[in-house]
């Protein structure tokens, strides 16, 4: 069950730099006296609405508004709840315990259900913060143009073994690929072929080529990310039109003011299976992680470890170093290997990715 961050999520500067004990102090005494404050409010408003609510049932958060949720049960029913300040933060793709309202008016989350999986982004402070849970698939989205780089396709598919989620690779705009390109592109393909990644190859404006990636979709709860300029949107567009549809709309049936700040949604898709999507988790990247971790978030490199001739093996320059070797004799990829070096240089001596 892991969790998430790339360099590209440019957290606020205070993100940047270390915080000294006081600081972190100040920090956490004005995050509890708010999460005091949201109990209280929660508490009372659980009072006054007490006597409204229905049966407990099952459902799934699929949208996430400040201090509410708009939770969906498996008949389909959506409405907008508050949630006990008691649970932890809840995120879309919770699978959730909730009372729905008898009358017009909030249901309430009382319970979660244990997370399958979970994505993670610093917050301004750099302390991780779920964004979604109980994702099943990683569609991770590259372009010929930008030129693909392995090393920022590495850094999305560590974060996905680490976080326990299958990944896909997608390549867009596959129209733009020339002759000259092709060579490089096939290439590419096949580095991450040989290590078990499926990998797909269409263009967001053909429709027609497009019937790949619904069948990847269906019946399952899926997000794209990516680097800017690949696609993602038109991505999500070509597999569901309605996703642009105003967030406002998702509480015409809770009878209550509209809120349209949402941090992530998750959309039916028409041919089956479920999207979650935010500009926050298409920009999802590789997070706080030790080396040892990236070690085994590289699947190759995980089946290698403790095979080394000495037991504090760098992996650098060590006689009878089974990276070497093996990246020697061709059993795994030189490219991937110097990516692996090159991630674990950004990581600082608490074992930590730097922000650039």
């Amino acid at each position: 069950m892991a969790a998430t961050q790339y360099r590209n999520d440019t957290p606020d500067t205070v993100a940047k730099r270390k915080l000294n004990r006081r600081q972190r102090w100040r920090i956490e005494k004005i995050q509890a006296e708010k999460r005091e404050r949201a109990q209280k409010r929660n508490e009372q408003l659980e009072e006054l609405v007490a006597d409204d609510l229905g049966d407990e049932q099952m459902g799934i958060i699929t949208a996430h508004f400040g201090q509410q949720v708009q939770v969906e049960s498996p008949d389909g029913e959506s409405r907008r709840c508050h949630f006990r300040a008691t649970l932890e933060q809840l995120v879309v793709g919770d699978r959730v315990i909730w009372q729905p309202p008898k009358s017009e008016g909030l249901g309430v989350v009382v319970a979660i259900e244990p997370r399958e999986t979970v994505l993670k982004r610093p917050d301004p402070y750099g302390n991780l913060k779920p964004v979604a849970a109980n994702v099943e698939q990683m569609l991770v989205v590259f372009a010929p143009l930008p030129t693909p780089s392995s090393t920022l396709l590495d850094r999305y598919l560590v974060a996905a073994e680490l976080s326990d989620i299958p990944a896909t690779l997608v390549l867009n705009k596959a129209d733009l690929i020339d002759e000259e390109l092709r060579p490089f592109i096939d290439d590419l393909k096949a580095m991450y072929q040989q290590l078990g990644y499926p990998v797909m190859e269409l263009s967001a404006h053909d429709p027609q080529g497009l019937a790949p990636l619904h069948d990847a979709l269906k019946g399952k709860i899926s997000v794209f990310v990516g680097q800017s300029g690949v696609g993602k949107s038109s991505l999500v567009n070509a597999v569901l039109p309605e996703a642009e549809l105003d967030v406002g709309d998702l509480s015409a049936n809770s009878g209550l003011g509209q809120h349209t700040t949402v941090t992530a949604r998750l959309f039916h898709l028409p041919t089956g299976g479920e999207l979650i999507d935010s500009p926050g988790i298409r920009e999802f990247g590789l997070w706080h992680i030790s080396e040892d971790e990236l070690l085994h978030g590289y699947r190759e490199l995980s089946e290698l470890a403790g095979h080394c001739k000495f037991r504090n093996c760098s992996h650098r320059n060590e006689p009878g170093c089974a990276f070497l070797d093996a990246a020697d004799s061709g059993a795994i990829s030189e490219e991937r290997l110097e990516n692996f070096y090159q991630i674990a240089d950004t990581l600082d001596e608490e074992g930590r990715e730097r922000y650039q």
